[in-house]
């Protein structure tokens, strides 16, 4: 089987704070399978809705496939995420809950061929605590930075 790019939403771990994840099936077109094989996909600004009583990622873009021929798709449609009931339930439960948000994390394809999603359920962060973690990776990254020269 061909190598398949790993779609991640970095975005999501500078504005979230994860709490649980779990991996779900996605409902693609042919050509969208094919688009996201190729890596043609943004996670930005994406989030599962539990509004009709399916879950479906709202914002996700999918870039039209090159040689998709006369149909045409929306690159931002809603697409429908498939997991099992007991999941579901649960899921948008805690999704209703004050301060809680379910956002995609990476798409890729797992070993038998098929698209999935890793979503997870999360809490906003404050923007304090947005620098505290930048602050936190810069004195991580400078103290491996000296450690590194100190062993020159």
């Amino acid at each position: 089987m061909m190598n398949t790019p790993e779609i991640r939403n970095k975005k999501a771990f500078h504005d979230y704070e994860i709490i649980d994840s779990l991996e779900a099936g996605i409902v693609l077109t042919g050509p969208e399978v094919k688009s996201v094989r190729e890596g043609r996909v943004s996670l930005r600004d994406t989030h599962v809705s539990f509004e009709s009583g399916q879950p479906e990622l709202i914002g996700m873009q999918v870039s039209a496939y090159k040689n998709a021929g006369y149909r045409e798709q929306h690159p931002i449609r809603p697409r429908r995420l498939l997991m099992h009931k007991r999941e579901l339930k649960k899921w948008a439960r805690r999704a209703f809950e004050k301060g809680f948000t379910v956002v995609p994390l990476k798409v890729y394809f797992n070993d038998r061929g098929y698209a999935k999603v890793e979503i997870a359920l999360a809490r906003g962060k404050r923007e304090y605590d947005k620098r505290k973690a930048i602050a936190e990776r810069e004195v991580k990254r400078d103290l491996a930075r000296a450690k590194k020269e100190a062993n020159r």
